[in-house]
């Protein structure tokens, strides 16, 4: 009778041991599948940066070439040379100043594609910390025969 209540402990640990290695199989497996999903968000977060980023260029560049065209027709009309004097210093500030802009553009669109990446030290859900946990129960259990 001892020896089956023995055997029957040693049993009862084994099937505590799968069961926890079950549970940790299982919990690694939502883990992937949490991982991957976040990956596939940030993806399409950066992809949506990325075309709002390029949207937004080309309309600066757009607007950069009417304020020149418009500015230039002005300074025309006035029977001025276009690309003499105060009137290429006006085009060539209003460059700068896209060039500016774009530059601050840029450094934004940086900073909000590094703010939503994750860290790559997040756990990987490895069965080790688990298995640590539940060697214990185990060895309490072979202990306790030998005793």
């Amino acid at each position: 009778m001892a020896a089956l209540t023995s055997i029957a402990s040693l049993v009862g640990a084994g099937a505590g041991l799968y069961a926890q290695v079950e549970q940790m199989r299982r919990t690694e497996a939502n883990q992937r599948a949490q991982a991957e999903a976040a990956r596939i968000q940030d993806t399409q977060r950066r992809e949506q940066l990325t075309l709002q980023q390029q949207a937004d260029a080309r309309a600066r560049g757009e607007q950069l070439a009417r304020t020149v065209a418009a500015a230039r027709a002005r300074i025309a009309a006035g029977g001025r040379a276009v690309e003499d004097g105060s009137a290429a210093a006006v085009t060539a500030g209003l460059r700068t100043d896209a060039a500016a802009a774009q530059s601050d553009s840029d450094a934004l669109f940086r900073a909000r594609l590094a703010a939503g990446r994750p860290s790559l030290l997040q756990p990987d859900g490895s069965l080790t910390p688990g298995l640590i946990r539940a060697v214990p129960s185990f060895g309490n259990a072979l202990r306790n025969l030998l005793e």
